[in-house]
């Protein structure tokens, strides 16, 4: 595993003071109970994953929902900043990395690999470069979960330039890898009565 210290802007600001206080923001259990009401309809299009790993995963509160539904699956997490990893390591079933997406790297590939309002982040220079680990770590089933629009656009996040970006991620993924096919999709708003989510759109790919 490689940390590599040239980080871009988008990476720099999730990895400091910025980072930090997404954390504060979003240590919520009733975060958790949403996130197994959505990946528990994900899953229903799956079988046999033994393998998970997700991509930006923060605290954890992904993880944990699948836990919950697979809990005999082995978890592995990237994150880059580094007051996130250190909650992720409280959780012993989670083999934890504090690095960016795009240096981490690994020999073993996995069933489900995931993003879940992390590609939003992602520099446009680089979103190819995440779509080839996306697609390299899976030996099965992808899962983007992002802000959805036909075409790329910036938005105006918290007040910053230039660090949510909506396009189609899953599309441009299946015009990319030909052997992907797309197996399902769905979108969670954020006023649903139950379990809400920040306006969601996932699509699973397999191989």
């Amino acid at each position: 595993m490689k940390k590599g210290n040239n980080l871009n802007e988008q990476e720099n600001f999730w990895k400091g003071k910025f980072g930090d206080q997404y954390i504060t923001r979003n240590i919520d259990k009733n975060i958790i109970a949403g996130n197994i009401n959505l990946f528990s309809k994900i899953l229903n299009h799956t079988n046999d994953i033994k393998s998970v790993l997700e991509l930006g995963a923060n605290v954890g509160l992904n993880l944990v929902a699948l836990k919950s539904l697979l809990p005999n699956s082995c978890y592995t997490a990237v994150e880059i900043n580094e007051s996130a990893y250190k909650y992720l390591k409280k959780y012993k079933w989670i083999n934890a990395y504090n690095t960016s997406i795009a240096n981490f790297n690994s020999r073993r590939k996995y069933n489900f690999v995931f993003t879940k309002g992390v590609l939003i982040h992602i520099n446009p220079n680089q979103i190819k470069e995440v779509y080839k680990k996306l697609y390299s770590l899976s030996d099965k089933y992808i899962l983007i979960a992002e802000y959805y629009n036909p075409s790329l656009i910036t938005i105006n996040y918290r007040g910053f330039e230039n660090k949510l970006y909506k396009r189609d991620f899953a599309g441009e993924l299946l015009r990319i890898y030909k052997d992907l096919k797309l197996v399902n999709y769905g979108f969670s708003y954020h006023l649903d009565n139950n379990f809400p989510q920040d306006d969601i759109t996932w699509f699973l790919l397999q191989k």
